[in-house]
């Protein structure tokens, strides 16, 4: 029975070693680190279930926050689940060689699949926030662009073994400050101007984020950059960092949403018997062939009547 319960337990390190394309990590995380990552992904895929049952609370044409707040945790639900199985990770050799037993050796694992993670939902994160305010479009495409060179930068730097990779954590910070500016000062002068409710909204949701991706260069610093912790803590820090800044800041995101509009937002969303293109588009095809016809009809029959009594009197 005691061997039927041990192989019944976590199996992902077994299963999915510490070795990839013939280099191991001899930094990797333990089963320890694998179920918290374990619990993280239930969180993740639990949360997805939760916002997209809301969804179906509201019409079609008021989801939109639903559907992106829901995306943002299934694809985290993924990347969670891959680490927690010990995949999407690549060893790196570390900078700095530690004594400390949990950290020494030569090269550490670096889960490149946080930072796919991170590519696809910090963009929908802050578009919850920039639809919030109204952003104009052009700005809201720069920001989002500004994001990916953050998260690229990041990833970079975690796969560079020099201290070149400070480098490139220099400039995901200079590209994370002027997200958080802009998340503190101008969209939130702008959500301010739509109503109290908006404003009060983006207050909760926008200092949230601004606050937790402001602890996400500490979290980078001691574990890819600086090799200080274990990769047991890194999965709980950053799993922390994970389930605060978007399955904790997508139920104050819909909590706040819940009485606000999206056309207030300037988010006029039509159902599909609704489009003019659709509709108006084919009634207008259809008039104007019919006024064209009967135009024509009615102009020949009227200039041959007429040309016919003028030569007749002629």
């Amino acid at each position: 029975m005691s061997d039927l319960f041990k192989r019944g337990g976590n199996q992902a390190l077994r299963v999915n070693g510490n070795t990839v394309n013939g280099k191991s990590a001899d930094i990797s995380i333990t089963t320890h680190g694998s179920d918290f990552y374990w619990a993280v992904c239930s969180v993740m895929g639990f949360a997805t279930l939760a916002f997209i049952g809301l969804a179906f609370t509201k019409p079609r044409t008021d989801r939109i926050f639903h559907y992106i707040t829901a995306g943002v945790t299934m694809v985290a639900a993924i990347a969670y689940f891959s680490m927690a199985s010990n995949l999407g990770w690549t060893p790196i050799d570390v900078e700095f060689r530690r004594s400390d037993s949990r950290v020494a050796g030569i090269n550490r694992e670096i889960f490149y699949v946080r930072y796919i993670d991170w590519f696809i939902t910090t963009p929908l994160l802050l578009m919850d926030l920039l639809l919030t305010a109204a952003t104009p479009w052009p700005t809201t495409l720069f920001v989002i662009l500004v994001d990916e060179v953050m998260i690229v930068a990041g990833l970079v730097g975690a796969l560079v073994r020099s201290t070149y990779k400070w480098g490139y954590f220099t400039f995901g910070c200079a590209a994370l400050f002027y997200i958080w500016w802009h998340l503190i000062w101008e969209s939130r002068i702008n959500a301010n101007r739509l109503g109290k409710d908006v404003g009060r909204t983006f207050l909760m949701c926008g200092s949230l984020t601004a606050f937790m991706w402001l602890l996400y260069p500490i979290a980078w610093g001691v574990c890819e950059g600086g090799n200080i912790i274990a990769p047991d803590s890194e999965a709980v820090f950053y799993g922390i960092l994970d389930m605060i800044a978007k399955p904790v800041f997508g139920a104050a995101l819909l909590w706040g949403h819940r009485n606000i509009e999206p056309a207030r937002l300037g988010l006029r969303i039509r159902e599909y018997d609704e489009d003019p293109a659709v509709h108006g588009g084919l009634g207008g095809h259809h008039e104007k062939t019919t006024n064209g016809a009967t135009n024509g009809a009615t102009n020949g029959a009227t200039n041959g009547t007429t040309n016919g009594d003028a030569a007749a009197t002629v």
